[in-house]
């Protein structure tokens, strides 16, 4: 018998731009901006801003989510550049990656338009709250490490590649809860959670929590409940959704910038000794039965199910990796070539390390050496990541 994912809670319509330095000199230049203007944390309510933020993305090297005060900005700024236009959100990309190896599933949507229907893989069936269409797309950059952009007198230089979401999506941010996905959890083995991160409203959001809460108790009672966190709108909610979340989920995941954000510290992801301190102060102040932290150059698992999640941590990295370096598009063959490539000895030596540090409860397993792909793809990587955990719970 088939393993019967569910997965929630909310997909997009995104607008992928094409990597273009001389745009954002430009809009750079037409707005004023030096770089004294950039800053990571300001609010994103124009054009301006915006660009003031990607920069500072751009500079540091990092990623992240912001809310943006209209979809008129996201348009006018997609507008400047070449854009593809592409389906996300964790849910979906993570269907997505399973519908490459040929495992179907149901989503749980918010939204839904023409360019959903068409984008959507055959295998991929949904429910959703949506009572009528709507787009409201969200802006996705992508910028590879060395990156250069001239602002005023400064050229500033990618350390790292990364993405940056830019979106003000209402249903997205509502999250209604669908009549049906108490039906849709009823024969589910599996249950994927995300996207309470967009919701602004406590109220709404104790709302939300409360209808899926009365939603999974028609779940068989040995389905697997997997949370993958992400970037909060609103940071004060975060410490909401974990709290119910350490206790609903089997499995609680989030990435390097979630970790570091609980933690409020960058960590160096190359050193053991400060891994392992900071996955052990990570699950004290996420006591989920099973932590799951994925990197760009390892991926772990801690507590109750760790021993069992080898080969789901590896087909997690495994997918991620082939969206790396193949972008949207890949086939089950490609997935096969990049389970055949290996880890860095150095990162090997660096998770053989990390497990010794945290014990016979912890599981690491080490990112594949991607450092030869010329244009890697750092769009979906977390959510492909997610796809590749969940084929591999169903997969010998």
């Amino acid at each position: 018998m088939s393993t019967r994912f569910v997965l929630g809670m909310g997909g997009t319509v995104d607008y992928e731009l094409r990597w273009d330095p001389a745009v954002l000199e430009r809009l750079a230049a037409e707005h004023g901006i030096g770089p004294e203007d950039l800053d990571l944390a300001t609010p994103v309510d124009s054009v301006r801003d915006l660009v003031r933020s990607l920069l500072a993305f751009v500079r540091d090297g990092v990623g992240g989510e912001r809310f943006v005060a209209s979809s008129d900005i996201v348009e006018a700024v997609a507008a400047r550049f070449d854009t593809e236009v592409t389906l996300g959100g964790t849910c979906v990309r993570a269907a997505i990656a399973m519908d490459v190896l040929g495992l179907s599933s149901t989503l749980h949507l918010v939204s839904i338009d023409d360019t959903v229907r068409r984008l959507l893989p055959s295998s991929v069936d949904h429910v959703s709250s949506a009572v009528q269409d709507s787009r409201d797309p969200h802006l996705i950059v992508q910028y590879p490490a060395g990156a250069r952009v001239r602002v005023g007198d400064a050229e500033l230089v990618a350390p790292h590649p990364n993405r940056i979401i830019y979106a003000n999506d209402p249903p997205h941010r509502e999250l209604r809860i669908a009549a049906d996905l108490a039906d849709a959890l009823r024969t589910a083995d599996v249950f994927l959670l995300s996207s309470f991160n967009v919701i602004q409203d406590p109220a709404t959001l104790e709302s939300r929590l409360l209808q899926v809460r009365d939603a999974m108790r028609a779940m068989p009672p040995d389905a697997l409940v997997v949370f993958e966190d992400a970037g909060y709108h609103v940071p004060e909610l975060s410490r909401r959704v974990r709290d119910e979340m350490v206790w609903t989920a089997d499995v609680y995941s989030l990435n390097e910038d979630e970790m570091q954000a609980y933690l409020g510290r960058q960590v160096d992801l190359l050193d053991a000794a400060t891994v392992a301190k900071a996955v052990v102060e990570l699950h004290q102040l996420v006591p989920a039965p099973t932590l799951v932290v994925h990197t760009k150059y390892w991926a772990l698992a801690v507590g109750q199910r760790a021993a069992a999640l080898g080969p789901a941590l590896l087909g997690g990295i495994t997918m991620a990796s082939t969206r790396y370096r193949l972008g949207d598009g890949f086939t089950a063959d490609d997935y096969a070539d990049t389970g055949a490539m290996s880890p860095r000895a150095s990162t090997q030596a660096l998770t053989t390390e990390v497990t010794h540090l945290l014990g016979p409860d912890a599981c690491v397993v080490p990112a594949l050496d991607l450092s030869d792909v010329a244009r890697p793809t750092t769009i979906g990587l977390g959510d492909s990541f997610v796809g590749g955990f969940l084929a591999a719970l169903a997969r010998p």
